[in-house]
């Protein structure tokens, strides 16, 4: 008997780990996130919602998302995984409005650099869906948003931290390691309280300083002047200030009380480094910099 070429390639094909995927916030995380799926044949179909129409549109051009939904109700529905890539500050009313139209498969999960604020807000509003919920943050990203930012390698060799609790599904936290194995990440888990106090030390607390000083620039009356004559020193430092400011307000809010000992530490420091300042000790900060020079070298410099 002839064997049916057609049927034997049917039989070969490999289902996708993701049937419906719903992205909330198709910006930089959110369409990256897409994108990184569709280019291993993840995903079957790409859902973006989000409260630009004109980024949505951009998203659907780009082939970042098959398709816009018109409300969160039609947009989870039937859903194998919903993430939520939108600003700290929207995630709870998005939980509150997803959570009666969940299926029972349906798993949830998050980019958000906060882990503790996230996962009350997910427990407080997901009820009996809380279990299926999946709290992680990739560690990735650039100071462009918005659809057109996103590309399929921004996870590429990325640490991406997962911060389940005692209550979280097994299978959802594995379909979710899995989905960001496939993006590109190196997974790795955590306690939601050890990453809040670490990102507010060398993510949170370094975007309040770009931010600050790029502000007190300005505040100069001959800030236009200044500016024009930053060297790539400043220009480096402050790159991150090109950031999204309702990203950083929402992040720097909901991790207040880590980022203000983190600050209170730093505070500290400049106090001593302006004693040094003061009494012209170049030796003591010499040894200083020295100090912080040879720290970078050791953790920060690429083997």
């Amino acid at each position: 008997m002839k064997k049916n070429p057609a049927k034997k390639t049917r039989a070969r094909a490999v289902k996708p780990l993701i049937g419906k995927l719903v992205v909330f916030g198709v910006g930089l995380i959110g369409g990256s996130f897409a994108l990184a799926l569709k280019k291993r044949r993840a995903v079957a179909h790409v859902v973006g919602v989000g409260r630009s129409r004109a980024n949505l549109l951009a998203a659907r051009r780009l082939g970042i998302i098959d398709e816009i939904a018109s409300d969160a109700a039609s947009a989870v529905k039937d859903a194998d995984l919903v993430l939520l890539a939108v600003p700290l500050g929207q995630t709870r009313a998005v939980l509150a409005q997803i959570a009666p139209h969940l299926a029972p498969h349906t798993v949830v999960s998050d980019a958000g650099s906060t882990k503790r604020d996230v996962i009350d807000s997910a427990r407080r509003q997901l009820g009996a869906a809380f279990p299926r919920f999946v709290p992680a943050h990739p560690i990735a990203g650039t100071e462009k948003s918005g659809a057109t930012a996103a590309f399929p390698e921004l996870f590429t060799e990325r640490n991406l931290i997962l911060t389940p609790v005692a209550e979280t599904s097994p299978g959802a936290l594995k379909l979710v390691a899995a989905a960001w194995k496939l993006a590109g990440a190196r997974v790795v888990t955590m306690d939601a309280a050890a990453h809040d106090r670490m990102f507010a030390l060398v993510s949170h607390l370094p975007h309040l300083l770009s931010f600050t000083a790029v502000s007190n620039i300005a505040g100069y009356p001959d800030a236009k002047n200044l500016f024009q004559h930053t060297g790539g020193g400043f220009r480096d430092w402050t790159r991150i200030a090109g950031s999204s400011p309702e990203m950083w307000r929402d992040i720097c809010v909901a991790n207040r009380d880590a980022l203000l000992n983190a600050l209170d530490s730093y505070l500290s420091d400049l106090e001593e480094v302006r004693g040094m300042l003061e009494a012209s000790d170049a030796a003591a900060l010499e040894a200083k910099f020295a100090t912080a020079r040879a720290a970078r070298a050791k953790w920060l410099t690429p083997k």
